[in-house]
């Protein structure tokens, strides 16, 4: 089988993926382009999974971010539902796992990353939901009907999330993470355990610091032991974070770490290929060190610069970008370095409700939540490059 050869390759249909595409398509018109997409879908955006999908604010048919028509219109193949199993760069080819090759001239790895599992007996149940994919709100839509049972295991971004999507949808819902309370690496624990207890008045039961003991089936329905006692559920949805998919860069020869490593313009240790996205472990230059972010707007932005240097652009990923969550009626964005184990200083409007957190290391703001305080992402982003110093008193008031 004769090789198809073209300029530029992409794995990975993700946000990343597609920005790829317009990045590319902004400096280079004719150039050809391959966009390899493991998911039978077109590149889709993820956060309406487990927001605006369930509110009944989009479609899904609108959440698609590179249709047809335009790989159409700009000359752009699309490969669906094809898994590259092999990448060799010394004759630029990759391989998908029916055989095919493909050589390539510059190449990105937008391969994100894949859900966590649990390694408790049942785990691996089948209808088990380790949600992360387009296939996996579809099927739990079609069963989250109202009165029936949710077990959600986890308390992050994606449990907590999911389990507000369902409780609004009236479906009942138990949660149950290891952690003392909701969002514990962002929020603060005042504000963690505020959030929590409005889940508990919405009707959501929540088992904190409680990790399942196994998994079973009871006829059609999902047994969870945990904490001493076994509960029953129609639906048994699992969100505990992804591991970045770093097998390929590791086939390849490249350098890995928590994410394949990229320098400034986003090239691995071998300069003809590229990453960004969920997978790409990168400096944050804002920051002055190595990160890994796993937000919507860092797949946006970081896709499109790494598109942009592949036609030669050679621009510095400078981006701070920013992300944002809706849990019930409690809603915030948020830039920088959120981790609630830095030092913390809330100006709180209303407590807990609206107002904004600063995130302090060795006296000086790294990042920033805004809680019902919207438009502000750029006064944020400002301070944060500035390196500002803080204390209690010369917060208030300066992003309102």
């Amino acid at each position: 089988m004769a090789e198809q050869a073209f300029k530029y390759v992409i794995i990975g249909g993700g946000l990343a993926g597609a920005s790829a595409v317009k990045g590319i398509r902004e400096r280079d018109a004719h150039g050809s382009v391959l966009l390899i997409c493991g998911e039978k879908h077109m590149p889709y955006d993820r956060p309406p999974l487990t927001k605006k999908l369930w509110f009944g604010k989009t479609t899904v048919e609108k959440i698609v971010v590179l249709d047809q028509t335009y790989c159409e219109q700009n000359g752009i193949e699309v490969a669906l539902a094809r898994e590259v199993v092999g990448i060799d760069p010394g004759q630029k080819t990759v391989t998908e796992k029916s055989g095919t090759r493909r050589r390539y001239e510059k190449l990105l790895l937008a391969t994100g990353g894949t859900p966590r599992r649990l390694s408790v007996p049942g785990g691996d149940l089948e209808g088990v939901c380790y949600y992360r994919y387009l296939d996996d709100y579809l099927r739990t839509r079609e069963q989250a009907a109202e009165g029936k049972s949710a077990v959600v295991v986890g308390g992050g971004f994606i449990g907590s999330e999911i389990a507000a999507a369902l409780s609004i949808n009236k479906v009942g819902v138990t949660m149950v993470f290891p952690s003392p309370y909701l969002v514990s690496r962002v929020f603060p624990e005042h504000l963690g355990k505020a959030l929590q207890d409005k889940y508990v008045a919405r009707g959501v039961k929540v088992l904190a610091g409680s990790r399942p003991a196994s998994f079973g089936k009871n006829g059609g329905r999902f047994v969870t032991r945990v904490a001493g006692q076994q509960i029953e559920s129609d639906m048994l949805i699992v969100g505990v974070g992804i591991a970045p998919s770093v097998k390929l860069a590791q086939q390849a020869g490249l350098q890995v770490g928590d994410g394949v490593i990229a320098n400034e313009f986003l090239q691995t240790s071998n300069p003809n290929i590229y990453a960004a996205g969920d997978n790409a472990l990168f400096p944050y230059y804002a920051l002055s060190q190595q990160m890994r972010v796993e937000h919507w707007d860092n797949a946006v932005n970081q896709g499109k610069w790494a598109g942009r240097n592949m036609t030669g652009a050679h621009e510095p990923y400078t981006y701070m970008p920013y992300f944002f969550s809706d849990l019930f009626e409690f809603g915030y964005e948020a830039v920088g370095e959120v981790d609630s184990s830095l030092e913390t200083l809330a100006d709180w409007q209303k407590e807990d409700e609206k107002g904004v957190i600063y995130y302090l290391h060795d006296g000086k703001i790294r990042g920033a939540m805004m809680c019902d305080v919207w438009d502000r992402v750029d006064a944020a982003r400002e301070l944060i490059w500035k390196g500002e110093w803080a204390d209690a008193l010369s917060v208030r008031g300066l992003i309102r």
